[in-house]
């Protein structure tokens, strides 16, 4: 079977997605620091990481999938002070709150979860190996520094320039969490405790104090993958300081290859503008709700382009979407449904899928997780199936193949499929009536109104009536 060939932010070339141990593809993928609630921007990471996952276990891989949990750093203690709560108390309601969200949004659960506090003692014994090894040095304060000078291949995932690494290696050990790109001063493992931290102090050899950012993710992702990854995953704004730190570090002290492959998607604007909080555009999923839209919609617009490209979202894209959505709804009742995700992987990782019609649309997710290109073939399948389901022109065998291929996608892209139209839930609207009415609105769509008014003619002619609205149309019994 085919594999999925995804862009490598490292060598910036296409690469086969394949497990290093033949058997399970493991992968570790950054997730959110608790210390609010995440923004349709950062859902945008964890479902283009969902897709991903998706797509290779429906072409019959087996994952070992973590995605980490950050309870401490910078925010989430100065934030859980100002609240008058505990670290604990306070990361554990917005970690609930992402785990709600997420399950609105149909993620996949990650096989292990692992958070940054439960795991300090591996980020110590990380932090002793660099020591050791002369990559890292204690501060008079008890902090503890990577070297970014004693790791020569320092910058290789952005390609910093040499020259600036050495303009900045005199600068003085930065002991933020996050810093500007182009401050390229040694980087915080352990930071000695301040008065700013309240209780948030653990014992070390170094003395009270709790890890930084970077080490956090290191010690996580080798304790449950090894030394060496299948693949890393984040947004793009995390390559710099982020994973340049994680490679650093990891490196430095294995002596190995921290991750095969190297996956990240780009930024998301909210109507043509970077989100921010001055533009009031930091929208939550239960803003999006709340303004009326589900969380599936707002899940097929956040997949809908290429994740290497900026997104624009905007509310025009959402209603795109709930039209989408209902029509492919509406294929899939008259289909018979759509097959479950755990049977497709169980098919794919036993035999074969036959996706018949959308065996294009599937091919193009295989291409780097084309998206934009999927969507295109899923409609123009969509229209040939609803043409022969209309000219009663399948055979059982067909419709079978048809089901299996159009539930591979759907499954892939991870949709919870609105209920098919039938607004008038005592009256059964007829197959042909319904396929009749979504070959209309592609027509229109298409401003064919010469094929708009023939099809709604035609549905009249079967006793019933069709009605327009902004989300797309309503089909009724004609009243006698």
């Amino acid at each position: 079977m085919k594999k999925l060939q995804l862009h490598d932010t490292l060598s910036r070339k296409r690469l086969e997605i394949v497990p290093d141990d033949g058997s399970k593809f493991r992968f570790y993928c950054c997730g959110p620091t608790v210390y609010g609630p995440a923004h349709i921007g950062n859902f945008r990471a964890f479902l283009v990481q969902d897709f991903f996952r998706r797509v290779i276990e429906l072409s019959g891989l087996k994952t070992l999938h973590v995605r980490n949990v950050t309870d401490v750093d910078d925010k989430t203690i100065r934030e859980s002070i100002n609240a008058g709560i505990s670290l604990k108390e306070f990361t554990d309601g917005w970690t609930n709150q992402f785990h709600e969200d997420c399950e609105k949004l149909n993620l996949l659960n990650p096989h292990i979860e692992p958070s940054a506090v439960e795991h300090i003692p591996e980020q110590i014994e990380l932090i002793k190996q660099l020591i050791d090894k002369g990559n890292a040095y204690v501060s008079e304060d008890g902090s503890v520094y990577f070297s970014v000078s004693s790791y020569p291949k320092y910058g290789k995932l952005t390609r910093i320039d040499q020259r600036d690494l050495k303009a900045g290696a005199g600068e003085t050990a930065n002991d933020a969490d996050e810093y500007e790109k182009d401050n390229l001063a040694d980087f915080v493992l352990w930071k000695a405790k301040k008065t700013e931290d309240g209780d948030n102090f653990w014992e070390s050899p170094w003395g009270h104090g709790r890890p930084g950012w970077h080490i956090e993710c290191s010690a996580m992702a080798m304790k449950y993958l090894g030394e060496t990854l299948d693949l890393h995953a984040g947004g793009v704004d995390l390559c710099f300081p982020h994973h340049e730190n994680e490679i650093a570090q990891s490196e430095a002290c294995t002596g190995k290859t921290f991750s095969r492959h190297w996956f990240h998607n780009e930024h998301l604007m909210v109507e043509g503008n970077k989100m921010s909080k001055s533009l009031g555009n930091l929208y939550t999923l239960a803003d999006i709700i709340n303004k009326g839209y589900s969380s599936s919609e707002l899940r097929f617009a956040l997949l809908a382009g290429s994740y290497r490209t900026k997104l624009n979202f905007s509310f025009e894209r959402m209603d795109e979407a709930r039209l989408n959505l209902r029509r492919i709804a509406n294929l899939a009742h008259n289909l018979g449904g759509i097959d479950s995700y755990d049977n497709l992987c169980e098919l794919a990782q036993n035999g074969f899928i036959e996706m018949g019609p959308f065996q294009s649309s599937w091919n193009a997710l295989l291409e780097d997780l084309n998206a934009s290109a999927s969507l295109g073939e899923l409609f123009g399948a969509i229209k040939d199936v609803e043409g022969k389901l209309a000219g009663q022109d399948i055979s059982e065998e067909d419709k079978k193949i048809y089901k299996q291929g159009l539930s591979t996608i759907v499954n892939a892209f991870g949709w919870d499929l609105p209920d098919a139209d039938s607004q008038n839930q005592d009256v059964e609207i007829p197959e042909k009536v319904q396929l009749l009415a979504n070959q209309r609105w592609e027509a229109k769509s298409n401003k064919d109104w010469a094929e708009s008014d023939r099809l709604r003619d035609e549905i009249n002619s079967h006793g019933w009536i069709i009605k327009d609205d902004k989300e797309g149309f309503k089909l009724e019994p004609e009243k006698n």
